[in-house]
């Protein structure tokens, strides 16, 4: 055991230890065949969406969006078969699609979930999955009584690394989870000058934070937030308009989560989560979200590193329609369900109103 390898010292060193018995792999539906999936907007997005459904097999037969050149670019790449139209609503109705990917922004989504869900139709909804957290709880009760799915594209939930801590605090082994940390140091400055990036004042807590918002409610379970502190900086010099730096600080009854954004860091990039429990930690480390190639788990009888196999924009993708098309097969609530959605939405709002008042600490 190397001590830059996880940074403990000769006296502190601890045996090897077989690797925990965790199940992390994205779901996949038994039937694939029986669900006839239909994509609503084939912006950037999509292409992810798209490329893992057709490595899996999955039976998409129609594409909608705006501009038809668009759809028809995603139908020529990944579905030949299937149709294309600018006519949404149309798509809606069809009575042969039993699933719906919706993906456009949420100002433009909503309308497009609603009508979904009142013609009976399974719909996954691209995050952030709602603006106002009331429209939100409408939606969850109009599947609920149309007697439908809505799940949402939280696929940051089967990240290999995010998986396999999920799973693993979820099985107990590391006992009560005491605190949270991410720290991230990411190069984002391809959004220097797009205007549907550069627009968005809280981008890093709004666009980007909300999977690691979406991970802590998951990691910390039944545990209820009590308040949320954020704060955001933009400095001199930055390629691309909103604010770079940003911080949160969550607390719980029994818990903190600590989240650290540098979304301007051109060299040394690194992303670390940090898991502490009253019987063990767990740490991933790499220098990607895409990138992080094993968990390194601490437990009272020893120390294992256990490789991951995928990747985010891989596993991420087939694990949010993956789970959904389960589900539909199962007849239960999906994993990534809108309502288990809610709370982390209910978290950024927090932290976006923290950020608004100076880093005011905001009540839950």
């Amino acid at each position: 055991m190397a001590d830059d390898d996880y940074g403990l010292s000769p006296a502190k060193q601890v045996r090897a230890i077989d690797p925990p018995p965790i199940e992390y792999f994205p779901p996949r539906p038994r039937n694939p065949a029986s669900h006839r999936i239909g994509l609503i907007g084939a912006g950037g997005i999509s292409d992810f969406h798209l490329k893992n459904y057709a490595s899996c097999g999955w039976n998409v037969v129609a594409i909608a969006d705006r501009t038809l050149a668009k759809a028809e670019a995603r139908r020529d790449a990944y579905f030949p078969a299937a149709d294309v139209t600018t006519d949404a609503a149309g798509l809606i109705r069809r009575e042969d699609i039993t699933v719906l990917d919706i993906t456009p922004h949420p100002e433009d989504r909503v309308g497009l979930v609603r009508a979904a869900l009142e013609a009976g139709k399974h719909v996954l909804s691209q995050k952030p999955f709602v603006l106002d957290l009331a429209v939100g709880a409408e939606l969850v009760v109009l599947a609920e009584r149309k007697g439908v799915r809505l799940a949402v594209n939280q696929n940051g939930r089967w990240a290999p690394h995010f998986g396999y801590l999920r799973q693993a605090v979820a099985s107990g082994l590391i006992g009560e989870v005491r605190s949270v940390d991410f720290s991230l140091q990411w190069d984002q400055t391809w959004i220097a000058g797009n205007p549907g990036f550069e627009s968005i004042h809280h981008l890093v807590l709004f666009d980007f934070a909300i999977h690691w918002f979406d991970i802590a409610t998951c990691l910390l379970g039944a545990q209820r937030a009590q308040s949320v502190s954020a704060s955001v900086l933009r400095f001199d010099g930055q390629r691309f308009q909103p604010p770079a730096l940003a911080a949160v600080v969550i607390n719980y009854p029994q818990a903190q989560v600590r989240m650290s954004f540098n979304v301007h860091t051109t060299l040394g990039e690194e992303d670390v989560t940090t898991v502490v429990g009253s019987a063990g930690t767990l740490r991933s480390r790499g220098p990607g979200l895409n990138n992080q190639p094993a968990v390194d788990v601490f437990l009272p009888d020893g120390y294992v590193r256990v490789p991951l196999q995928g990747c985010w924009f891989e596993s991420g993708f087939v694990g949010t329609m993956g789970e959904l098309l389960r589900a539909i097969e199962e007849g239960r609530e999906p994993d990534n369900s809108a309502r288990s959605n809610l709370p982390a939405l209910e978290l950024c709002f927090a932290a976006l109103r923290s950020t608004d008042q100076g880093g005011v600490p905001v009540r839950l």
